[in-house]
C-alpha cells in the first residue's frame, strides 16, 4: 500500500476536549505533604467510572451502622483553591456532605490540613477533573447543591472558550440537581459574571432566586450567609473591586 493510501485510511486522532484548567506544579509545603500522607487515605476519593456510593464514601468508622444518616444533603464543589471557604462552610453546615473537586496538589494538601486542624468529617475530595466526575460518578438528581467560587476568568478574549461555566456543563449540573437544589457561583470578574448570568438564565431547568426577591440587583444575589469573605476577596473589595454572587434553583 502506498503512502497516500495509508494516509487516507488512517483515522484522524480524536480532538482533545478544551479544559478549563491548567495543571500547575505549585510547591507543596511540608504541612500539606504530611496532610496528604496522613489524611489522604481517609478523605480522598479515587476517581471511578461508575456511580459514587455516597453512604459508603462518607461512612465514619467511629459511628455504628445504625447511626449513619442516609439523608444528609450532598453539595458538589468545583475548584476549591486552597480550601479556605470550603472548610468554613463545612464547619458551619456539619450535617451536609461536601464532595470537592480540585486538580492542584497544594490545594488538596491545604484542604486536608484544614480538615485535620478543624476536626471536619463531612468533606471528601476527588483530585480529578470535575467534568469527568460529573459525567461518571454523579447520577441524575443526586445533588442538593453546587458551589463554584471564583473560577478562573480566562480574561483574554481568545481564552474565553476555556471558561468553566458554559451551557453544556450547566445542563449536566442541572440534571444532577434534585428539584429545589441550587447552583451558587461567585466571581470577582464582571465580564465573567455577565456570562454566568446569561448561561444560567438560558438553562430551562433553572430559575434565578434573585429575580423576584431582589430585583434591584439585576439578577445577581446577595452573598449567602454561608459563603465567607476570603482574604483575597477582602483585599479586592478594599481596592474597589466588585464581587457577584449568582444563585439559581432547580425547578
Amino acid at each position: 500500500m502506498n503512502d497516500e493510501a495509508t494516509a487516507i485510511s488512517t483515522p484522524a486522532p480524536p480532538r482533545r476536549a478544551i479544559r478549563s484548567f491548567v495543571k500547575r506544579t505549585g510547591r507543596t509545603t511540608s504541612g500539606q505533604t504530611k496532610a496528604l500522607e496522613e489524611l489522604g487515605p481517609r478523605f480522598l476519593l479515587p476517581y471511578q467510572e461508575s456511580a459514587l456510593d455516597v453512604v459508603a464514601a462518607f461512612a465514619d468508622s467511629t459511628r455504628s451502622e445504625g447511626q449513619k444518616d442516609l439523608k444528609k444533603p450532598l453539595i458538589l464543589e468545583i475548584g476549591f483553591g486552597m480550601g479556605e471557604a470550603t472548610a468554613h462552610i463545612a464547619a458551619l453546615l456539619p450535617e451536609t456532605h461536601f464532595l470537592c473537586c480540585e486538580v492542584h496538589d497544594p490545594g488538596v494538601g491545604a484542604l486536608l490540613k484544614r480538615i485535620g486542624e478543624q476536626g471536619l468529617t463531612n468533606i471528601r475530595i476527588c483530585a480529578h477533573d470535575a467534568v469527568e466526575v460529573i459525567d461518571h460518578m454523579l447520577p441524575l438528581q443526586s445533588l442538593d447543591g453546587v458551589h463554584i467560587f471564583f473560577p478562573d476568568p480566562w480574561h483574554k478574549a481568545r481564552h474565553n472558550k476555556r471558561r468553566l461555566i458554559q451551557g453544556p456543563l450547566v445542563a449536566k449540573l442541572a440534571e444532577r440537581l434534585k428539584v429545589g437544589g441550587y447552583i451558587h457561583c461567585a466571581t470577582d470578574w464582571q465580564a465573567y459574571a455577565e456570562q454566568i448570568l446569561e448561561v444560567l438564565s438560558a438553562e430551562p431547568l433553572l430559575k434565578n432566586t434573585a429575580s423576584q426577591s431582589h430585583p434591584e440587583l439585576l439578577g445577581y444575589a446577595p452573598k449567602p450567609h454561608y459563603r465567607p469573605l476570603t482574604k483575597f476577596e477582602n483585599r479586592g473589595l478594599k481596592l474597589g473591586h466588585g464581587v457577584w454572587d449568582l444563585v439559581f434553583e432547580r425547578i
